[in-house]
């Protein structure tokens, strides 16, 4: 699995708008250009021609970045509530950077409010042409409509910066005590860290910007020099509070087990049963002693902790290298599991026993998956981001209805005919981003997605899974 991110350079700020005049009016006396379907990795773009986002695609899309780009981060769970639906929106991160040189590397922790957007309808309103009884002044409120709520300017960024010698492969926040992160450096150490006082420092801070030019040194609880190479599978136990699995390249997986709030005993001796590096590995989101890990070898293992430190079960996932895996927190029975061919697939541990676990197979993306999570408020709804520099989102429920189809398209007037090949399952593709790495949901705003790529950060909310959301009551 590639999955450095090539050439890092230091970001510089830039507008990321578009260049082609935005928000300026047409005219009728200017041709219509008929729009059309663009495919990624089938259509290639002609000379002179971009791509230009859709806003009207997105309930929030918002772009930012800390300074070195970062393989991995995650979202801090905070006390601002849950199910939250009313913009402007605040969200905390950690995340690890990926510098030219080791000593520049730093852990951020930081905080990005003022997140603002709005809630588009699937279906476009009538416009005045489809309704002569709508006067010029009705005209005006809904262009006033599509400024983005709750929020005036840009979303605001509150950076602490943690030294850290080396990048940081992956790093995770613990959900049930999250001022509590465990990262896995390229040095092959893993360390714990308490970054309470950097989280309040930003809960208790004005809505200025901080920049992060002062970079904290402060000590790790625990860092861990037990593995035999450098890795990136890591997890905390949404079960047991502080329980923790590390797993490495040279393919031996450590169990933490806390001891106090601070202090972890860290088992010596690995479990063993993949024949190469161990890529990832998730904890179940029921079951305290039970968690699976998959490998560069294409299998997937599943471990129980009581029963000695070999797979209680394995089987072959993929045919390549199996990179990420995902542990379905609505329905546990369900795994998923991305693949260096670009292909993913869904598993169902009831049919382990009849020796075939997949019930879904895709091969949309023709690079490696590099990330792959389950929504944490739909069952049948997860994303994928992958080398490819798309990240997509699926609802598995979905089958293909074409009276569906042909009322939608009557609805909306619409005149562009969709590929016929995309899978019906297929909700949204995302771009923009060079070099994706990872994505994540936030656990208490549905419909928010945060992914990183060389290029930076994105937070985004598409339009068109907005059933998952909460209804406004109005």
């Amino acid at each position: 699995m590639a999955r450095t991110i090539k050439n890092p350079k230091k970001a510089k700020r830039k507008n990321k708008g578009s260049k082609k005049g935005d928000g300026a009016s047409t005219s009728s006396s200017v041709p219509t250009i008929q729009p059309r379907v663009w495919q990624p990795g089938v259509d290639e773009l002609e000379e002179g021609e971009e791509l230009q986002c859709d806003p009207l695609a997105y309930n929030s899309l918002h772009a930012f970045h800390i300074g070195w780009p970062c393989l991995s981060f995650d979202i801090v769970r905070d006390s601002l509530g849950s199910d939250r639906k009313d913009f402007p929106h605040s969200v905390y991160f950690v995340a690890g950077t990926q510098a030219e040189k080791a000593s520049w590397n730093s852990i951020g922790v930081f905080k990005v409010s003022n997140i603002s957007g709005k809630r588009r309808e699937l279906v476009p309103k009538k416009s005045s042409e489809d309704d002569p009884d709508m006067d010029g002044e009705s005209s005006n409120s809904d262009d006033s409509e599509d400024e983005e709520e709750g929020a005036s300017g840009a979303p605001v960024l509150q950076l602490r910066k943690v030294a850290h010698h080396g990048c940081v492969n992956r790093i995770r926040a613990m959900g049930q005590n999250p001022h509590i992160c465990a990262s896995w450096a390229d040095s092959g150490h893993v360390q714990v860290w308490d970054f309470s006082s950097h989280l309040n420092a930003l809960a208790e801070s004005e809505t200025e910007g901080i920049q992060g030019s002062l970079v904290f040194n402060q000590a790790p609880l625990v860092n861990f020099r037990g593995h035999k190479d450098e890795g990136y599978a890591i997890d905390w136990s949404p079960v047991v509070v502080g329980r923790l699995a590390t797993g490495d390249c040279k393919n031996c997986i450590h169990l933490w087990e806390p001891t106090s709030d601070s202090t972890w005993n860290v088992d010596p001796t690995p479990f063993i049963g993949h024949s190469a590096s161990v890529e990832d590995l998730q904890w179940s989101p029921t079951e305290p002693h039970a968690f699976v890990s998959c490998s560069v070898d294409g299998t997937i293992a599943i471990w129980d902790i009581r029963i000695g430190k070999s797979p209680a079960a394995s089987f072959k996932a993929h045919d390549a290298d199996v990179n990420v895996i995902s542990w379905n927190r609505q329905a546990s029975c369900m795994l998923a599991s991305g693949s260096d061919d670009g292909t993913f697939s869904i598993h169902d541990f009831r049919l382990l026993k009849d020796g075939n676990t997949v019930v879904a197979h895709f091969k949309y993306h023709k690079y490696p998956v590099t990330s792959i999570e389950w929504s944490p408020h739909e069952a049948s709804t997860l994303a994928v981001s992958s080398s490819d520099n798309q990240l997509t989102i699926w609802d598995l429920s979905l089958e293909k209805d074409e009276e569906e189809e042909a009322e939608f398209k009557a609805q909306t007037k619409e005149l562009v005919n969709a590929p016929q090949d995309l899978p019906p399952q297929l909700l949204f593709v995302h771009q923009g981003q060079k070099d994706l790495k990872e994505l994540h949901w936030h656990a208490q705003i549905p419909g928010m997605i945060v992914s990183t790529a060389a290029d930076g950060f994105n937070i985004l909310m598409p339009s068109n899974i907005q059933s998952t959301l909460p209804s406004n009551g109005s």
